[in-house]
């Protein structure tokens, strides 16, 4: 009898051990192979990071709010798709894909279906924007892109109530095109408009002041190639070709026009 007590009170500890690994989170909520995150965020402060060219996915509810953030660089058209796929069973609803900027100014997009409607028997729509070419330094006035971080919102605009709650997977990628010197603007910013993550201040120097300046850690998401000084661009290349054809082409008027050389100053004979 004693040994059956202690073999039950045995599984019976065996079995709480095993509790906890068995509710631990599930392998869809880790990053892809790729490195492209498989959850999005709920606002702008939590948005999921995402590099231009990779695929990223997430599962959601309709109605809900789903967020990503991409850098993009001086020079660069960014294009963003989004791919919602619906439940088997839905209302028509109508989604949107809205893109802010570094300072949470909503960019309008040049072309592309930023807002479409699935109908009820549709099993996916697809959703693009493709934004205006980001500009290295703009006006204070101006809504110009510049560069930094853009964010994603993707939701649903006027959805029935029987469709509130709904599950849905969303896929979203980023690419852009990169215009070069077409796009070059005389002047940059000091700093890309990427979120501040923290501030760091350096130690009081005995006398209750700071001893160093204090400056913000900036959000490590950037371009593969790191942000650009916005002073280069390929426009350098083409004013030099340029300005070496215009001097030939001076030499070579010159040699034209310039005739045999000086006239002669005797006179003729009679």
């Amino acid at each position: 009898m004693r040994f059956t007590r202690a073999l039950s009170a045995a599984v019976l500890l065996l079995g709480l051990a095993a509790a906890p690994a068995a509710a631990g989170p599930s392998p869809s909520a880790s990053p892809s192979d790729d490195g492209a995150p498989t959850e999005a965020g709920t606002s702008f402060r939590t948005a999921a990071e995402i590099e231009q060219g990779q695929r990223a996915t997430a599962s959601g509810s309709a109605g809900d709010y789903l967020y990503w953030s991409f850098p993009a660089d001086a020079g660069q058209r960014p294009t963003v798709r989004a791919t919602v796929k619906l439940p088997e069973t839905h209302e028509a609803q109508t989604w949107r894909i809205d893109v802010y900027d570094g300072l949470r100014r909503r960019q309008a997009c040049q072309w592309g279906a930023e807002n479409r409607t699935a109908a009820a028997d549709a099993a996916a729509l697809q959703l693009a924007c493709v934004l205006r070419t980001v500009r290295a330094w703009s006006e204070p006035w101006a809504n110009d892109p510049l560069p930094g971080t853009y964010y994603v919102r993707l939701t649903a605009v006027n959805l029935p109530t029987s469709d509130l709650g709904v599950p849905v997977g969303t896929e979203i990628q980023v690419d852009s095109k990169d215009i070069g010197g077409a796009a070059a603007v005389d002047g940059s910013l000091a700093e890309p408009l990427v979120p501040g993550v923290a501030v760091s201040s350096g130690k009081d120097d005995g006398d209750g002041e700071d001893g160093e300046e204090r400056g913000a850690v900036l959000s490590a998401i950037e371009p593969e190639d790191g942000w650009s000084s916005g002073w280069w661009s390929d426009r350098w290349v083409w004013t030099g070709v340029g300005a070496v054809l215009a001097a030939l082409a001076g030499i070579g008027g010159y040699a034209l026009t310039r005739g045999s050389g000086r006239p002669s100053r005797v006179p003729p004979t009679a």
